[in-house]
């Protein structure tokens, strides 16, 4: 048996297939380009966002170590006031020391037959004042004094006769300077 297709069907010729084909192919192209495109612009997208992420801790840790710093900064500061402070204590202990010293040395090397009246610090000046029966005490002092380790010099710089209770003393005032410890 044979048929025969009596419908009129239209035949395709190479140039039609052709131009589909290339149809399709084009909107496959422009449709991975598209994909393409879509890809790229996500990763853009994600890359944005992970460095505004960074940026946003970025800033956190910076404001971290701002406080930081300035708690250091003001650690320092107090640390500068203390340190200030200890040399004043330790300035004050050092002279209360001294003076200790000063006045232990004065006592030792004081004769019986003299009387202290003022005994002044200023420094590393030290002004006496006293009485004594006579002038070879005064000097006897002044050489003890001179002897001892804690003055580089006595000097006289007041002796005068004084009368009291019927009895003439003389009236003195040294100058001594202490030796730098």
């Amino acid at each position: 048996m044979i048929k025969i297709n009596l419908l009129a069907r239209k035949k395709k010729t190479g140039a039609g297939a052709r131009g589909q084909k290339e149809m399709i192919i084009a909107f496959a192209a422009i449709g991975l380009l598209v994909a393409l495109l879509a890809f790229l612009h996500w990763q853009i997208t994600e890359k944005n966002r992970n460095l505004a992420r960074k940026i946003t801790s970025t800033e956190q840790e910076i404001a971290l170590y701002k406080s930081k710093i300035e708690k250091a900064s003001k650690a320092k500061e107090e640390q500068k006031i203390l340190t200030e402070k200890l040399g004043v204590i330790n300035s004050l202990k050092k002279q209360k020391s001294i003076s200790a010293k000063v006045l232990d040395e004065v006592s030792v090397q004081k004769p019986e037959k003299l009387h202290l009246e003022v005994l002044k610090k200023d420094g590393s000046k030290v002004g006496i004042e006293g009485i004594a029966l006579d002038d070879e005490t005064v000097a006897n002092f002044m050489t003890n004094l001179r002897k001892s380790n804690l003055f580089k010099s006595v000097d006289l710089v007041v002796s005068e006769q004084i009368e009291q209770s019927k009895i003439k003393l003389k009236k003195f005032t040294l100058s001594c300077e202490i030796i730098p410890m």
